[in-house]
């Protein structure tokens, strides 16, 4: 496995004290970090300050939204953090969800698609060290150029769920970011990604409870795909994914306003296909399987660390196998 990555920040430690874990996660094989942006920490702190810490680590943000920053701004931010981490940034920019802009930052969730398209050819551009003079299909950028160029130009990944962006994102970008999926799903997607060319990249969030604690895993895991697969970008690609029947009840439950029962509705099937849990060695042996479908950099994503978040990090580590 080349990459093997750790989404921060860590759950309930403080920012300015993670640094000594995120080298200790280094020594322990992980190669890379990457960040989110929905209602935590934003998108870059994290990696700023990740990139002070661990010298080596590769950095990625999956995702900063398409709306929620003017271009100019996001490719301000991006190349300050690929001048802060030279050749170590990956651009993670996507469409995100109609909650997070509309509901939350009061943005028009108007023509995803084209909007995240438009971003990426901006920041291609921007970049390259372009003066940026041109009317976009969303947007018009009016004699642009970055102030500070990075000596190394960063990866640009998109966020991609369903047929069309999965192409665009093989198509304008260097790569792939999925989410909220099975190892079976990279393999429906990730052909759409490779239209574009074989050396794209595919990066993937992949949710870990590293606990054989069935309860607490079923629990935790409900929460997390109720407060997901219930946004309308996500219900819609898992339809797309064949589980339409299977998620039926609680979407419907959802809508109704009853969201005990959307929680008790959710089947065992869907938290087995889209959540890693059991022992150690057995989620070692699921992550695998997602570098064996496509996925060039998994990314854990800590849904329930237990009792000891550091020993589980280790035990999923590299250097446990």
């Amino acid at each position: 496995m080349a990459r093997y990555g750790m989404s921060i920040p860590l759950g309930g430690i403080p920012l300015d004290q993670q640094g000594d874990i995120y080298k200790k996660m280094i020594d322990w094989g992980y190669t890379d970090f990457w960040s989110s942006e929905a209602d935590g920490a934003d998108g870059f702190t994290p990696l700023a300050l990740a990139a002070a810490w661990t010298p080596t680590a590769r950095l990625g943000v999956a995702i900063i939204p398409a709306f929620t920053r003017g271009p100019a701004v996001i490719a301000q931010t991006a190349a300050a953090m690929a001048e802060a981490a030279p050749g170590r940034f990956v651009m993670g920019v996507g469409a995100s969800s109609n909650v997070i802009v509309e509901r939350w930052n009061d943005i028009a969730y108007e023509r995803p698609y084209y909007k995240t398209r438009d971003v990426v050819r901006f920041l291609k551009k921007a970049f390259a060290g372009e003066r940026v003079a041109e009317e976009f299909d969303t947007f018009k950028i009016n004699g642009f150029r970055l102030g500070r160029l990075p000596e190394i130009q960063p990866k640009i990944l998109v966020a991609a769920l369903q047929k069309g962006m999965l192409k665009m994102a093989g198509r304008e970008s260097d790569g792939a970011i999925l989410n909220w999926l099975s190892a079976e799903d990279v393999k429906t997607v990730v052909p759409y990604v490779h239209e574009g060319g074989p050396d794209k990249e595919i990066a993937a969030r992949i949710f870990v409870i590293p606990s054989a604690d069935k309860d607490l895993v079923y629990a935790s895991a409900r929460r997390g795909i109720a407060a997901y697969l219930n946004v309308p970008v996500y219900a819609a690609f898992h339809e797309w994914l064949g589980r339409g029947e299977l998620l039926g009840p609680l979407w419907k439950a959802w809508k109704a306003g009853d969201r005990k029962k959307a929680l008790t509705v959710i089947p065992d099937e869907v938290i087995d296909d889209i959540f890693i849990w059991g022992r150690p060695e057995e989620c070692r042996e699921k992550i695998q399987q997602y570098v064996e479908a496509g996925v060039h950099t998994p990314a854990l994503a800590m849904n329930h660390p237990g009792d000891d978040m550091m020993e589980s990090i280790r035990l999923l580590s590299p250097s446990a196998a």
